[in-house]
């Protein structure tokens, strides 16, 4: 089956700045793609590409088999697109965003008619259909965001880290949302810089750094590539862990040392725990945990995703 989306050396530059630069990558139909990654590493630029507002510098560029720089319109059309800002309109009530946003679409009154309740039911906004935005808390804008991105029963939906200041509670609701959508064929491409949202949606996903991919696949198949079974956090006081040096270089696959803490990369996080307590080294605090995204990100680029 061909992609939805293809690239190939895909660059984007803002004068001598190069936010994307020559990457490869293709989505196929039905599934969810993440772009994962820290503010600034290319990955709203991508995006904006993709969704056929923001011309390509260099390289090559298909979605829906049409070129952006020359089927824009097209492409737009069969888009579902939520911005990073929720850009709704805050003094209409929530029902008559829907109906706008779908007039845009030529949809007729009939459709809309039809429409607006299946999508206000789907993102739990039923009984705020009459409320205005400006009353909606964020989870709740946010998920309306994404009903009206669905409002012209979209082939491929982008979304720009969908769930940015959201409290974790807001959060799992949306993941709800998005994972119903996943599991009724939607293809979805995501980026976030929350690893364990990629973890949850994704099927597959790119890891980017200052414009480049620096490694691609599935989420559990990157850790079991990039990173180690178990990591163990630890603090130690002052003092203590230069002295324990040797003994940790000994007990893990690898160590990171992070302004706040030493990340042990381990295949058994008690067993090295033990291992120092034994020898007189017992640490301020200590987080036995599996390895995730953000540790093959550190082991990628020496950086965690939050720098």
């Amino acid at each position: 089956m061909d992609p939805l989306v293809s690239a190939s050396n895909l660059t984007k530059r803002f004068g001598d700045f190069t936010a994307v630069d020559e990457i490869d990558f293709q989505i196929s139909k039905g599934e969810v793609f993440g772009f994962l990654g820290p503010n600034g590493a290319g990955k709203s630029s991508t995006m904006r590409m993709i969704g056929a507002v923001s011309p390509l510098t260099s390289g090559s560029l298909s979605v829906f088999g049409l070129d952006p720089a020359r089927d824009g319109a097209k492409i737009r059309a069969r888009l579902g697109v939520v911005p990073q800002e929720n850009m709704l309109d805050e003094e209409l009530r929530v029902a008559d965003n829907l109906y706008i946003y779908g007039r845009y679409f030529d949809m007729s009154r009939r459709e809309l008619r039809q429409k607006i309740p299946e999508l206000l039911e789907f993102s739990q906004l039923l009984e705020k259909r009459d409320a205005k935005v400006d009353t909606l808390s964020g989870g709740m804008k946010r998920r309306l965001s994404i009903a009206r991105s669905l409002i012209n029963t979209p082939e491929l939906v982008l979304l720009d880290e969908p769930t940015t200041g959201l409290d974790p509670q807001a959060r799992h609701v949306l993941w709800e949302k998005l994972y119903e959508l996943k599991s009724q064929g939607a293809t979805l491409v995501i980026t976030t810089h929350y690893m364990d949202e990629a973890e949850q949606l994704c099927d597959r996903l790119v890891v980017m750094d200052n414009g480049k991919i620096v490694a691609e696949g599935s989420p559990q198949g990157l850790i079991r590539e990039h990173a180690t079974k178990e990591v163990l956090e630890v603090r130690f006081r002052d003092g203590d862990r230069k002295a324990a040096s040797q003994l940790l270089d000994q007990v893990s696959v690898r160590t990171d040392d992070l302004a706040d803490r030493t990340l042990l990369h381990v295949d058994n996080a008690d067993a090295a725990l033990s291992t120092l307590a034994d020898a007189g080294y017992l640490p301020l605090t200590s987080l036995p945990r599996r390895s995730s995204l953000e540790d093959v990100f550190l082991r990628l680029t020496g950086r965690t995703l939050n720098d």
